[in-house]
């Protein structure tokens, strides 16, 4: 086994794989360069910053979605059944009307890119994309099941840092996705038309399937502290809330899901 570790600068943020394989260096360059290839293209088809790529001809209404990679209408699918899923809180068309998936895209491609790693036979890694986290069902060291949930505040910050420690080591979980304004702003609108809710700054959700995760990060920080309920009402699913007079509040389960300290 020989470690790896490869940073991959793509869609406004960095995509970090980390892990061990027992294929040769060329194998394992193809594997990751096959893996990083999709992450590109997806940028390329959805980015809303590049103006000539599919979706901003589509938000600027000079192309339709049966005339984009057909990629986008299964993107397009997938965003509605997340819309029926969450009871209309995440929600991939903007106050404006325009079709925005960005809340879903990063880790729908991620979860390709890791596919794409696995199928090559590369199984045992870790996948931060841009500060949400896959981990493999064959990921071997004891320390990658630990995953840092940050401040709610930006990097930059004098006061940033770990907020807390998820051990998600012999659970079901495998991904952690984390919402809230601290480096983007107010970038999650509320899909109910309503104010936007005040109570909440952060959400990080824990499931088993990072785009699961990511989606109900998005949806509950759009609706506020009164989706914890509907979410710990949820199978295979927990979250942490830090509120904006600064407490923690949570789902059920999730107390359990902290790290033990080490000696």
């Amino acid at each position: 086994m020989r470690e790896f570790e490869h940073h991959e600068p793509c869609m406004g943020t960095v995509f970090t794989f980390r892990g061990l394989t027992t294929l040769s260096i060329e194998d394992q360059t193809e594997a990751l360069l096959s893996a990083t290839n999709a992450l590109h293209k997806a940028d390329a088809i959805f980015s809303l910053y590049k103006e000539e790529s599919p979706l901003s001809r589509l938000a600027r209404g000079e192309t339709s979605v049966a005339d984009c990679p057909a990629v986008v209408d299964q993107v397009w699918n997938l965003c509605e059944q997340w819309e029926k899923d969450t009871e209309g809180w995440f929600s991939a068309f903007t106050p404006q009307h325009t079709f925005d998936p960005s809340g879903l895209v990063k880790t729908w491609a991620a979860n390709y890119a890791a596919h794409k790693l696995v199928d090559a036979g590369v199984v045992d890694f870790t996948l931060n994309a841009g500060g949400d986290i896959l981990i493999t069902d064959q990921q071997s060291r004891e320390e990658f099941w630990r995953i840092g949930i940050s401040k709610p505040v930006s990097i930059s910050s004098e006061d940033a840092g770990v907020l807390t420690v998820l051990d998600l080591e012999n659970t079901i979980f495998r991904a952690v996705a984390t919402s809230g304004s601290a480096e983007r702003g107010e970038h999650i609108w509320n899909p109910k038309g309503s104010a936007t809710q005040k109570d909440v700054i952060q959400v990080s959700v824990i499931a088993r399937d990072l785009v699961e995760a990511d989606v109900w990060a998005t949806a509950a920080f759009a609706e506020g502290l009164s989706s914890l309920e509907r979410i710990n009402a949820l199978p295979n699913l927990e979250a942490l809330y830090v509120l904006a007079n600064g407490e923690i509040a949570g789902t059920d389960g999730v107390l359990a899901l902290l790290a033990k300290p080490t000696h």
